[in-house]
């Protein structure tokens, strides 16, 4: 889709970025003088802006093969970021997406600065491109008419092609591996079981040669998975317990485990959502498809890392079988849980999935989880809550998520909240404290799970989806936190 050189072939349609200064320069000064000074009357006239992320489009019959020019305003030059790049390409792409445009030429260079260098620019262009065009996979009947839509970006450049074009792949696996979490999100969970994640992931690893594995609920009543199996126990769907391995080492040491809670439908079991609360549950495995998206892109970019993927996945539903409030079940890691609240059920998933993947050999684990209301409460819909057993590690995956331009913020975990955890009559823990702090309670819960290793905890419950549409796409599944993760694989140091 995204082809680097340096010739100017003239396209039909074209993108350059405009630095606000009191005159043109560069790309920008070198296209006015194509136009014979088209673009510095209108930028003089006020037609043309180069306030940040306006745009506009002028069309110039009097450049031959160029039939429109996009214009995005990029602001002061010493104050343009990375984000600030990401956000310009967003506006101006989606605007031509939404004109059916399906080729452009972007003068790349006329979008480089001091703090964004050519190749961080490619990066930017590439990503933005494939989030903003992103439309939501629906099952409406349209009309039986072609789409068009963009297909080609051709990239002008005097800098280096070979890094460029790399900076370009980059950028569109990043952006296609969030557009995949994304689509898993948003799909209906009676198209979404945990046998179909499982199909998904078993086709993930046929795709890139990872490892898979996938354990049946006999296999899990053998290994003692007590907390999957019991939020499972009211459905008729079977659970799935999905690994996938990447081997990007020679041996296997030093292994990143990933942990995505899979809860494709939860219904919160006879501890019941409200029916405003209900809706929208198909997106409680949005931990799942992050940490698959994550996969997605690992298997393009082959970086040189141990990555093992763990998902334990089902829906919590309600039967005559189902879980309820003050059972008692014992973990795969022998740990008991006093049921006190059916609708705190991630927890006792991925409980299982911590323990299964230190036994795969994890050294160090992420877990990522639409997990609590109350860090929605807490941090509001824009910011992911972290917590974390070693601040080493957590260090690497919070500068991992500034790169990526995803907001996460430490909660804390306190002994007298480990204390809470502990209060039961009944079992080793409980699963649900009380209402106060309610995302820290969980947090500390699944640390029990984490133990020793160095562990950090990602509750995207107020950031997996998005109630309005932007720049980068439609509103629904964002497929936050697989850029974070794959940045954090590709920079991992295992000096912790």
């Amino acid at each position: 889709m995204f082809y680097a050189f340096k010739d100017f072939e003239k396209k039909e349609t074209l993108l350059i970025g405009l630095f606000k200064k009191s005159r043109l320069y560069g790309k920008a000064e070198e296209i006015d003088r194509l136009l014979d000074g088209q673009l510095s009357q209108l930028l003089k006239d006020g037609d043309v802006s180069s306030k940040k992320t306006k745009v506009s489009k002028i069309f110039t019959p009097s450049l031959q093969g160029v039939k429109r020019i996009y214009i995005v305003g990029l602001g002061r030059e010493a104050e343009f970021t990375f984000e600030d790049a990401k956000q310009c390409f967003a506006e101006a792409v989606q605007q031509i997406h939404k004109d059916r445009k399906q080729e452009l030429t972007v003068m790349l260079d006329s979008f480089v600065s001091e703090e964004v260098p050519a190749a961080d620019a490619a990066h930017a262009l590439a990503e933005s491109c494939m989030l903003s065009c992103y439309e939501v996979q629906d099952y409406k009947h349209r009309a039986n008419v072609p789409d068009q839509c963009l297909q080609s970006v051709y990239v002008l450049t005097d800098h280096d092609l070979k890094e460029i074009q790399a900076s370009l792949h980059v950028g569109q696996v990043y952006g296609n591996a969030t557009n995949s979490a994304r689509t898993l999100v948003n799909m209906p969970g009676n198209m979404l079981t945990a046998a179909d994640l499982a199909s998904y992931a078993a086709e993930l690893a046929a795709k890139y040669e990872f490892e898979c594995e996938i354990l049946e609920k006999a296999e899990m009543e053998e290994l003692g998975m007590g907390g999957l199996l019991a939020v499972n126990q009211g459905s008729e769907e079977p659970p799935k317990m999905i690994v996938l391995k990447y081997q990007g080492k020679e041996t296997w040491d030093d292994v990143i485990g990933l942990v995505g809670k899979g809860i494709t439908f939860d219904t919160g079991g006879y501890s019941i959502k409200t029916k405003s609360d209900i809706v929208g549950m198909k997106s409680d495995m949005g931990g799942a498809a992050s940490v698959l998206g994550a996969m997605e892109a690992i298997g393009e970019l082959r970086p040189e890392q141990n990555v093992l993927a763990v998902i334990p996945s089902t829906d919590n539903m309600i039967s005559g079988s189902a879980m309820k409030p003050d059972d008692v079940i014992v973990s795969l890691s022998g740990k008991t849980i006093e049921i006190l609240n059916t609708d705190a059920e991630g927890r006792l998933a991925l409980a299982d999935g911590l323990t299964y993947a230190k036994h795969h050999g994890a050294s160090v684990l992420i877990d990522v989880a639409t997990l609590t209301g109350g860090v929605v409460v807490a941090l509001g819909t824009e910011t992911t809550g972290a917590m974390t057993n070693h601040d080493p590690l957590y260090q690497q995956v919070r500068q991992a998520a500034e790169e990526a331009g995803e907001a996460i913020w430490q909660l804390p975990i306190t002994e007298k909240d480990k204390k809470r955890v502990k209060n039961s009559q009944m079992a080793d823990l409980n699963n649900s404290p009380g209402r106060e702090g309610h995302a820290i309670m969980a947090g500390t819960f699944l640390g029990e799970f984490a133990e020793r290793t160095p562990w950090v905890h990602l509750d995207i419950a107020g950031t997996a989806t998005t109630a309005q549409s932007s720049c980068f796409g439609p509103k629904g599944g964002t497929g936050v936190m697989v850029r974070t993760l794959v940045t954090f694989v590709e920079r991992f140091s295992d000096q912790l």
